[in-house]
């Protein structure tokens, strides 16, 4: 009797482990979380958006998700991955100096976009790696420098030349790999429609085309997905890192009309603009633009503390904070071709992002409240079943759109 109780307890055991274990594939969930940049929370209400509108009622859809400041597009991908706002991850723009580094960070240089030294925290893929998960990243910002030492199991150097289909072509391989090294969160990023409503504005009818595209193509991927011998173990997330705002000519802040060159050393101006200056010219600066109309400057430590911006030493020392749909330009000119903007302040409304999600983890036909896109960590690592690493998000914001909450 003694011995059938110990292989009944093996068994047990055996299955537990089976089942609970990170090596337990069959009981993981999967994830595939799409951001599509620079879209914004009402292009579906403007543009007609039948297969994103589908979500609706098949899953959640979020009235809105208010983008971190600056909203930009690497500070925000890396908030959406990390659950840390900027200033704790250290992506303070998309342009900076590290004087620490004694280097600039811009999105253009691959060897400061691989430097690992730029990246802290703990992106998803590295929290589901160091708790035995595969992960396939395709192109969001930060898989390619090796974070803790650790890549995503699939990533990919950037490279915009390669159509949206083929990324979800590659996405659908990946999840038709071998059980063993499929990976069960995959993350991939279309760099539209920010290009276009940078270029031809929010509101127009030339990136109203490129949004209905995209509400296309994220079709094709439902339909793949679905198709899928695992498709109905699948959660898909669609959202994007920040909005747009239309900008011209006649709304820029021209800083060379107040301001003395040899105060700043270094200045990346925009709808986001901080200026390193010389430190005892930063009075004097702050004082000549107190009262310049359309913007607001503060010195880095006086920033709102509902920013959660301005305690990471790569932030320059001033911060300007231009009206929604103005410009902070450096000199006298303007870049003619620009119609539409980001990097405002986050209550701007035109800077909120866009989300829905559908699968097995979430409600259906579920309307969900305005969120903060650091909640975004938290609600995948709960959908993965992984334990989550320190962040500043709030799962209680979030939790409500999952099943069994």
């Amino acid at each position: 009797m003694e011995r059938f109780f110990a292989v009944i307890l093996f068994l047990g055991m055996m299955v537990s482990i089976y089942c609970c274990s990170p090596n337990g594939r069959t009981e993981q969930p999967y994830l595939v979380v799409l951001s599509m940049d620079g879209f914004r929370w009402d292009y579906c209400d403007i543009y007609n958006t039948p297969n994103l509108n589908k979500i609706r009622t098949v899953g959640v859809k979020a009235e809105y998700v208010q983008s971190s400041y600056p909203t930009v597009t690497f500070p925000n991908h890396y908030s959406m991955a990390t659950g840390l706002y900027p200033d704790s991850h250290g992506l303070v723009n998309n342009s900076f100096y590290d004087s620490a580094l004694r280097d600039t960070f811009a999105l253009s240089r691959r060897e400061a976009v691989s430097n690992p030294a730029y990246w802290s925290g703990e992106p998803v893929w590295i929290t589901a790696e160091t708790q035995n998960l595969n992960s396939a990243i395709f192109f969001w910002p930060g898989s390619e420098a090796p974070v803790k030492g650790m890549y995503a199991d699939f990533w990919k150097v950037y490279d915009g030349k390669i159509p949206f289909q083929n990324r979800i072509d590659t996405v659908i391989r990946w999840l038709q790999l071998p059980e063993e090294i499929r990976p069960h969160l995959v993350m991939f990023y279309f760099s539209e429609p920010d290009h276009s409503g940078h270029e031809y504005g929010p509101e127009s009818e030339y990136t109203g085309t490129v949004v209905e595209r995209l509400d296309s193509l994220a079709g094709v991927l439902m339909d793949k997905l679905g198709r899928l011998p695992i498709g109905g173990k699948i959660n898909l997330v669609i959202t994007s890192d920040h909005g747009m705002a239309a900008v011209s000519s006649e709304k820029t802040v021209f800083l060379s009309d107040y301001l003395s060159a040899h105060w700043v050393e270094r200045l990346f101006a925009g709808a986001f603009t901080h200026l390193y200056t010389r430190p005892e010219c930063r009075d004097s600066l702050v004082q000549a633009l107190r009262n310049v109309p359309n913007i607001r400057v503060f010195k880095k430590e006086n920033l709102p503390e509902r920013l959660h911006y301005g305690t990471n030493p790569r932030t320059g020392d001033v911060v300007i904070i231009p009206d929604c749909g103005w410009l902070v330009s450096a000199g006298r000119q303007y870049p003619s071709t620009l119609k539409g903007a980001h990097g405002y302040d986050n209550e701007c409304r035109d800077m909120n992002a866009v989300f829905f999600a559908s699968g097995p983890a979430f409600k259906q036909a579920y309307s969900q409240p305005p969120f903060m896109n650091v909640d975004l960590y938290s609600l995948m690592t709960a959908v993965l079943k992984l334990n989550p690493a320190p962040n500043d998000g709030n799962f209680e914001r979030v939790k409500g759109m999952l099943k069994g909450y």
